[in-house]
């Protein structure tokens, strides 16, 4: 008998929980709020803010100042050497490494035992929750989950405190009894050198039943390529015939979904996109005819939201969750049960829905180019790409975009650096048919552009294959917790990655 019908009534039992975020998000919300502030009031942070005297939002709003890694780092560095109580009452034992945003090349956030269970893994089960309310013939769990993580080498810090990329955090506390029904092997997914552990996950998985995949896109296509090779199969469905859902995450999955429609051709095949990072887990796709993804309510994180017009004011207006308005983009601020106060976490988020509250990814404060006034988001060139790409037939595999600036001899322009893994006949009309998306996707970017006054036509420049591989492995970033930086506004790794392409 399929487990799947099995356990169906126990997530059943959760997806009721969630259905309430749509009539009672508010208050949801405010008791996660007085929940977060209770436990952490006797903290010293707790003390410095006098939690214990915060009564409603909007103390909390006033006496709790915005947050970025900056501000947490000494609180940190402490955690670092075994003091406890400083950000959250209960000991953190572990810290996850990601690619530092800031001034720090890295940065280590606290994974508390209550962010671990209730946040972390709770929002990984209502990933499943959620599929298996959209799909009701699911028989995912008659066979395994394909889990494919980052570079998982994790390191000691000081007596009984680690760190290493979430994947180690999670995988490293599992529950034993989920290893049964996911793969690789535990030692094999905690392998540090990215290259070798593919070839053991391919050796391993190849002629197992597998019938989910959790991971990045873009490194997963990355296995598959390797898979189809070694195997001599022309479609993943036919090494894995049972395989009907991919819960993606960490980047877009717009340029690269008609390349995974292709590579696996069957009707029974879904894609869920989740939204977590090393901070929490924020968000999941609850339909497959709703890219957006509805925002958990009630996991140990409270959501705040700055206007993009706010973002560079010294003293923002800031939002709860219940005064966002549909259709506006928002820089994101969590509190969480790690210890995390009112922080910037660097994602922008655009609010599809406010009952209940969804959103999509729109990029990162940071990574955006804003170098003539046009404010051209992640979202934005995503969407361009996908669009692109099915008018020209083209596949891309990878891409970095960033500003050329004015000079004596040319207006600025935007120049995109692409890795084709189907190239289109002409990169002029692909350049052509790409700028004018833009231009209908962005009004400010369609001004700028405007009888090219201001900006010239985007230029592209053909990438050689494995580029971008090379560039993350020349810094030491290989692995599915790096990700490529995809606009920047500025032209430092544009100018490293046209080195090494040269």
């Amino acid at each position: 008998m399929d487990i799947t019908s099995i356990v169906r009534p126990i997530f059943a039992k959760r997806q009721k929980q969630i259905d309430l975020f749509e009539r009672y998000g508010e208050d949801i919300q405010k008791k996660q709020l007085h929940s977060l502030l209770e436990t952490a009031k006797n903290t010293e942070i707790g003390q410095l803010y006098h939690f214990g005297e915060i009564a409603d939002y909007k103390a909390f709003s006033e006496q709790v100042p915005l947050s970025t890694y900056e501000e947490v780092k000494p609180y940190i560095e402490r955690m670092f050497t075994g003091e406890n109580n400083l950000i959250w009452p209960s000991k953190v034992r572990w810290f996850a490494k990601s690619s530092g945003t800031t001034n720090d090349k890295s940065k280590f956030i606290p994974v508390s035992k209550e962010g671990l269970y209730q946040c972390h893994y709770r929002g990984g089960t209502d990933c499943v929750v959620s599929y298996l309310n959209m799909n009701p013939d699911s028989q995912m769990f008659s066979g395994k989950g394909l889990i494919l993580g980052g570079s998982h080498q994790i390191n000691s810090l000081y007596k009984d405190i680690r760190y290493g990329d979430l994947s180690a955090c999670l995988i490293q506390n599992i529950n034993p009894l989920v290893n049964l029904i996911r793969v690789p092997q535990k030692h094999i997914a905690l392998m540090s050198e990215w290259e070798k552990k593919l070839e053991e996950i391919i050796r391993t998985t190849m002629n197992k039943n597998v019938t989910n995949l959790s991971g990045v896109p873009s490194w997963f296509l990355t296995l598959i390529k390797k898979i189809l090779q070694q195997s001599g199969k022309q479609y993943l469905s036919e090494v894995w015939p049972n395989l009907e859902v991919f819960f993606h995450g960490g980047i877009s999955f717009d340029p690269y979904r008609s390349y995974y429609k292709k590579l696996i051709p069957s009707e029974k095949m879904h894609y869920v996109e989740t939204y977590n990072a090393s901070e929490g887990f924020f968000a999941v796709q609850n339909s497959f005819d709703d890219r957006a993804m509805l925002l958990l309510l009630d996991i140990g994180i409270f959501f705040e939201f700055i206007p993009l017009n706010e973002i560079e004011n010294e003293n923002p207006v800031v939002l709860p969750a219940w005064e966002v308005e549909k259709g506006q983009n928002y820089a994101l601020v969590i509190t969480t049960n790690s210890g995390l106060w009112r922080y910037q976490i660097g994602d922008t988020v655009k609010v599809m829905s406010t009952s209940p509250l969804k959103i999509i990814i729109s990029g990162r404060t940071k990574h955006f180019i804003n170098a003539f006034g046009e404010e051209l988001m992640v979202d934005n060139a995503e969407k361009g790409l996908a669009k692109t790409c099915e008018e020209t037939g083209a596949i891309v595999s990878n891409y970095s975009a960033a500003p050329v600036f004015m000079s004596n001899n040319s207006r600025g322009r935007h120049q995109w650096l692409i890795e084709f893994e189907k190239e289109p006949k002409s990169i002029e009309e692909f350049a052509d048919i790409l700028d004018s998306t833009l231009q209908s996707l962005n009004s400010d970017y369609e001004a700028k552009r405007y009888k090219g006054i201001f900006l010239d036509r985007l230029e592209i420049i053909k990438a050689r294959p494995g580029l971008f591989h090379d560039w993350l492995k020349n810094k030491g970033k290989l692995g599915g917790q790096h990700k490529i930086p995809r606009l920047s506004n500025n032209r430092e790794h544009m100018e490293e990655m046209l080195k090494i392409n040269n």
